[in-house]
């Protein structure tokens, strides 16, 4: 008699589980939505949302087949899936919308499965600031978020936005994105945001911290690993837009190149300057803080990169609003390839300096080819400009790293290997006080002293 309740009450466990289940998945072709790929969907979608939540929330499935549709909005305990085959494309012609899939104010919300959603950039204008081009997900002002496995594809403009949101995980999304301009693969500006074993290939920055409330809020308790970037701008970056600032922040175990298609940045047609490759990225790390706001506590370790201009870009400017700060970072265990005369860089600016950084166990493989007059030639300070690896110029008067107004720099264990003769020095120094670097090598052999261009660098020691 026990035996067969206990089996009676296995089977109602499993009915019962089985009723829950198709209780809170709503499927989109139930409310009308057309797999066509022209059909105007956005009103049966945006039902299955609505009704999915008039419900208290549940799992609203989009099917195998492609369905056309303007802005949808999610709710609040809602889990947008797109199974294997699912595809939700944006209609381009004569609407105007925010994002293909947006979340505002919203909390316990994700978007997940192995499906797509397909930006159609190239239908909407092109241009680096033209109008009315959506995101495809954007999540403003939310909490308890998960994307999750989901392809995003060629994105009218940025691909994935994150504003003023938190307690946020980005993982194994799949982001290519070359259809327009000015499209970021993922974009963070909130805080307690995780990205992990993502796979961005993208026209501009492939991963972009930014902090652009008014308020000043500052993005902070951020990690990024394990991570596969490409671009043909930054790869990992950290401003512009640094109103608020940056704080703890971990970037590990990631793997950075060129991207794989270059429609709008013609890097061929830079050959005049150096570029070595006619598809690259700019800077494989930018830290940058031109907006005000303070950058603090950042950890990037293990960090492998190719087919880029510039290994490491950081740079305090004083681009808008008064001069921010920029302290305590560390960035260890780097290889990379760089393709221009534009070697790594740490600036400044006269009165505000870089503080308390320190560079461990780097490998640089560079294109060489530096001239003497390269070598001599006086750096602008650019105080005000757009902050970009080219700021000053496309050649910088050192092989390895350029260090400018900064100040208590430590550096061990820095190999520059050379493709061509180059007749830059490999540290140039300017303004910094208190720099201790060690096991400086360029070509396998260490540098002294002497070999460093100093000048106005006070307590500064090199392979001493």
């Amino acid at each position: 008699m026990k035996k067969n309740i206990k089996h009676l009450l296995i089977i109602l466990a499993f009915f019962a589980s089985v009723y829950n289940a198709s209780a809170k998945d709503y499927l989109i072709t139930d409310f009308g939505a057309k797999a066509d790929a022209k059909t105007d969907n956005t009103a049966a979608i945006q039902k299955a949302i609505d009704d999915c939540s008039a419900k208290g929330g549940g799992k609203v499935v989009v099917p195998g087949g492609e369905f056309a549709s303007r802005m949808i909005s999610l709710k609040s305990n809602i889990n947008l899936h797109l199974e294997a085959g699912a595809k939700i494309s944006a209609i381009a012609n004569g609407f105007k919308y925010t994002s293909l899939v947006m979340g505002n104010e919203v909390q316990n919300v994700s978007v997940t499965g192995s499906g797509t959603l397909f930006g159609n950039g190239g239908n909407f204008t092109i241009g680096e600031e033209a109008p009315n081009r959506p995101y495809i997900i954007f999540f403003k002002n939310c909490k308890n978020v998960l994307v999750e496995d989901v392809h995003l594809l060629q994105s009218a403009s940025w691909t994935l936005r994150l504003f003023g949101s938190e307690h946020v995980t980005v993982r194994g999304v799949s982001i290519y994105s070359h259809a327009n301009l000015n499209n970021d693969g993922i974009d963070i500006d909130g805080k307690d945001i995780i990205i992990t074993g993502c796979h961005i290939d993208s026209g501009d920055d492939a991963i972009c911290l930014k902090s652009e409330d008014s308020t000043k809020r500052v993005t902070e308790n951020i990690t990024i690993t394990n991570c596969i970037a490409a671009s043909n701008c930054n790869l990992i970056k950290m401003g512009t837009g640094s109103i608020g600032g940056f704080k703890n922040i971990s970037i590990s175990n990631c793997t950075l190149r060129r991207a794989t298609e270059s429609p709008f940045h013609k890097w061929a047609d830079k050959a005049d300057h150096y570029i070595g490759l006619p598809i690259s990225g700019i800077s494989g790390i930018a830290l940058e803080i031109v907006d005000g706001g303070v950058l603090d506590q950042v950890s990037i370790t293990n960090i492998t990169m190719t087919g880029v201009q510039t290994p490491l870009f950081m740079r305090l400017g004083s681009r808008k609003n008064p001069t921010g700060s920029f302290k305590n970072v560390i960035i260890s265990n780097v290889t990379a390839t760089c393709h221009s005369r534009m070697s790594s860089m740490i600036a400044g600016v006269p009165g505000f300096n870089i503080e308390n950084v320190t560079l461990r166990d780097i490998l640089i493989n560079s294109q060489g080819g530096g001239t003497r007059e390269d070598a001599e030639r006086k750096v602008p300070e650019k105080e005000q400009e757009y902050p970009e690896n080219r700021i000053f110029g496309w050649t910088i008067p050192a092989s390895g790293l350029f260090v400018r107004h900064a100040n208590n720099i430590n550096i061990d264990n820095f190999q520059v290997r050379l493709a061509a003769p180059d007749a830059r020095p490999a540290l140039y120094l300017d303004d910094v006080k208190q720099l201790k670097a060690t096991n400086i090598k360029v070509d396998g052999e260490y540098i002294t002293d002497k070999a460093v261009y100093k000048a106005n660098a006070v307590n500064t020691l090199v392979n001493q």
